[in-house]
Parts: C-alpha cells; structure tokens; sequence
C-alpha cells in the first residue's frame, strides 16, 4: 500500500474532519457527560459504514474495523472526548455554544482526527491483513479516567489488541510536524487533601489558640522537601499546592485550613514511598504544633511508558510518511495521562501533534480560554494514524 494513497485519502476527507472538529468544538460537553458527543461520534461511524459499534463505560465506544485474516493481529487506536470546565474567549464561527464548557485540550482534535482515519482506514480494509479497534473514551480530564473505566467495561477484548497508539495535540510544535518519545514520557499524577484543624479566635490574642494558618505554612515549607531532599535526583518529580483556603479575617485566625495540591513521578516505588513520607512530615508537624490533620493522598493516573519497540517503528513510519525533518524528539513531560492506563495492559505509542501557527497568532497554551490549532494539523493527523495503524498491524 502506497503512502501516496493514504495522503490522497487524507487530503480527501480533510474538510470533513474540520467540520467534524467544529462541530465537537461547538458542542463540549464535561467528562462523564459526553452523551451528546458519543451519539454523535456513532452516528459519523455508522455513515462511514462501520457496522461493528458498542457503548462502553456509558459514554465509550469501541468499534472494529475488520480487514483481511481479521484475527490474525489487532492494534487499537484511541481518542478521548471530553472538554474541560472553562469559558472560551476566542471569537471565532465555531466557539462553544456550551456556557462554561471548552475543548481547550484538543480532545475535539482527537476524536474527529480519529474519524477521519477510520473512514480511511475502512476504504482500505481489503489491502491490510488484522483488525483495527478503535477506542473513543469519556473522562480523561478527570480521576479515576475514563480509560480505566473502559478497560474495567473489557474494552480491550474480544479482540484483544497487542498494542495501542494515541496522539495528543502540542501547541509548543508547529503545525505540519509530530513529536515522539520512547520508553518514560509522561509523570503518575496524586491529588493531596489536606484539612489542618486548630483552635481559631482573634488574631490579637494567638496565645489562647493553635493557629492552623502557622502549622499550614510550616507543613507546605517542610513537604516542598520531600523533592529535594528525599528524592533521588535521577527520578523526575513535583509537588505543587495550587490551593490555600484559610477563611479568617486580618484580625480573625480560622479554626482550620485547607489545602489542595498535586503529586508527580516518573517512578512507582517512590510514588509509594513519598505518598507515606508526605503524610508522615504533615502528621508530625501538626502533632508537634497542637493541632490535628486530615491528609487524603488520592491517587490519579499512573506515568506513562512508551514502549520502545513500537515507538521505533512509529518514529520510523512517521518519517516515511511526514519526512525526516518533521519528526521531532519530546522530553519528559510532567503532566498526566490516562492513555497510561493501556499501557499498563498492553505495549503503547502516544505521540504529540503539532498545533502552533506564530503567524495565524495561535499559540496558547492547553487548558487556556483562548486556545486553538491550525486546522492544517488535521490534514496531518488522519492520515498519519492510519498508516502507523497499517504498519503496526505488519510488525
């Protein structure tokens, strides 16, 4: 199968992938609630001709793509749906109509990306030997993820796949280029909880209290160094507290504090190990003060591992496809994934699509009101999927 053809393809479709994009742009809906966005996303793969379609995990889909010798191998490819709570501010003729609501982390991208490989990937079912799933899940952007809930809904069988590929968009690269890393690429993510209780009163008068505002800020200072001094410098890892509520006056000390923060890793033994020193440090610290502390360590994603092999060959499929020049290499990465999850049941490949365009003025960050792509990625994505889908099934 000539690469030429899957780009003629690609390029065939592409306006339908961005009116696919639009529409999913236009209509967000928050994780767990994507009931507008499956049927929608069912009802572009029943017109595409795909038969084969199940509901998973409420708001999932999962459907198959049968080509010759179908169950000689099976790869899967995945896409999330969801959108994130935010308010879009750019003003342009698909902004979301959902107060509120964004695809400010490109899941829109994902999943119509993910629909224009599908449909070429179905014209070209008679010239690839296997089966290519494909996996449309609810819920990334929030704990315990949607990829975990598809998986416990046996997602991954019946057939089962041996690998998994997944792309996300990456406004730090220029449209028209993909990005790739084997082996460790992205950290575990923790949620921290916790509630410091004390003895609250007026502020003229601290010794008839135990001032929980004091005891916070000895605890935040004092865990900051379980990175710096417990960690080992070759493991990758953050503790960050995003969120401080102590709800006094200046001259009225709270009975308690509460503090919200996130964990990250690139490593599971010590992702234990710090879980146990941070709870330790908190619960001595307000002990020793005279107070009393409540300390949830709730866990998120695992890190996410890309497997070498296959990311090897995607990397070396994505250079025949795109050129040379237009792979590039990732670092580490801090953030979370729950396309870690499949990784943890089978090999997996999640490589970044370039978004950026300087001189179309789109360069916002994921997770911002005003971030956007250059819908030329989407000429990219569709095409580039299927044919690392195709190679995969060969290997």
């Amino acid at each position: 199968m000539s690469i030429q053809k899957i780009k003629d393809l690609a390029a065939a479709y592409k306006e339908e992938v961005i009116a696919n994009r639009r529409h999913l742009h236009q209509h967000p809906e928050l994780s767990f609630e994507e009931h507008q966005t499956a049927s929608y996303v069912e009802g572009q793969l029943r017109k595409i001709g795909i038969s084969d379609v199940e509901r998973k995990a409420e708001t999932g889909i999962v459907a198959l793509i049968r080509g010759k010798n179908p169950e000689k191998k099976t790869i899967a490819l995945r896409a999330d749906m969801d959108a994130l709570p935010i308010q879009e501010t750019n003003e342009v003729p698909y902004k979301s109509k959902n107060q509120g609501v964004m695809h400010a982390c490109g899941h829109d991208v994902h999943t119509s990306s993910l629909l224009g490989s599908s449909k070429i990937l179905h014209e070209l079912r008679n010239e690839f030997e296997g089966t290519i799933k494909l996996i449309f899940q609810p819920g990334e952007e929030r704990v315990p993820g949607g990829a975990s809930l598809m998986i416990k809904d046996k997602a991954l069988e019946n057939p089962k796949p041996t690998a998994i590929i997944g792309q996300h968009v990456m406004p730090l690269i220029p449209a028209g280029k993909v990005g790739f890393r084997p082996g460790m690429y992205m950290a575990s993510a923790d949620e921290l909880y916790l509630t410091i209780k004390g003895k609250g009163g007026h502020g003229a008068m601290p010794e008839t209290l135990v001032d929980p505002v004091l005891v916070t800020s000895h605890i935040i200072v004092a865990l900051q160094q379980v990175v710096s001094r417990r960690a080992s410098p070759k493991i990758p890892s953050v503790l960050s507290f995003g969120k401080v509520i102590a709800d006094g006056a200046t001259n009225v000390i709270p009975n308690e504090v509460k503090v919200e923060g996130t964990f990250r890793t690139l490593d599971e033994d010590w992702r234990q190990k710090a879980h146990e020193i941070m709870v330790k440090i908190a619960k001595g610290i307000a002990e020793g003060m005279g107070a009393e502390i409540d300390f949830e360590v709730r866990k998120g994603y695992p890190f996410l591992k890309n497997d070498p092999l296959l990311t090897a060959n995607s990397i070396s499929a994505a250079k025949d496809y795109l050129g040379e020049e237009n792979v590039v290499d990732l670092d580490i990465w801090m953030a979370a994934e729950d396309f870690s999850y499949y990784t943890q049941e089978m090999d997996g490949c999640f490589y970044r699509l370039g978004t950026r365009n300087e001189e179309k003025g789109i360069i916002s960050g994921v997770h911002t009101p005003t971030f956007d792509i250059d819908e030329n990625a989407l000429g990219i994505s569709t095409g580039l999927m299927a044919y690392l889908a195709i190679q995969a099934l060969k290997e």
